[in-house]
């Protein structure tokens, strides 16, 4: 079912000084910035081996990224694990009594098909499921 980790997503104030920081004292390249409106967030991509950091800045001052930051500080929002068919991964978690955020998938940055798994049922952990469209 899980193919890999795809992404760490981590929730930042200013996505511009955050980039910097990783550009310029870890050396790592920003391979490109995409905007999620639906999400209300901006997103930064850091390849790191076979998999990404993702840092988010929210759009909206209510938006889910800014309530976050506002309640636990700037940090690791998620980790997001690569699956080959969501919708089977989500039927077979929630008949396993995981609790989901989304039923159905829906779309996030890079065209992929995104779900969020509770944290209740994760043991505090905000998970992703992603799968990359063809």
């Amino acid at each position: 079912m899980i193919k890999k980790i795809s992404h760490i997503g981590i929730a930042v104030e200013n996505l511009d000084e955050t980039m910097k920081l990783y550009r310029e004292s870890l050396g790592l390249k920003i391979e490109g910035t995409e905007e999620v409106k639906e999400q209300r967030v901006k997103i930064a991509f850091i390849p790191v081996g076979e998999s990404r950091i993702e840092l988010l800045e929210s759009t909206d001052p209510n938006g889910p990224i800014a309530k976050f930051i506002e309640r636990r500080g700037e940090g690791i929002h998620h980790i997001a694990l690569e699956v080959d068919h969501i919708e089977e991964a989500l039927q077979k978690l929630k008949e396993g009594g995981v609790q989901l955020i989304d039923e159905k998938p829906r779309m996030g940055a890079h065209k992929m098909k995104i779900a969020f798994l509770h944290p209740r049922s994760t043991k505090g952990v905000l998970l992703e499921l992603c799968e990359k469209q063809e």
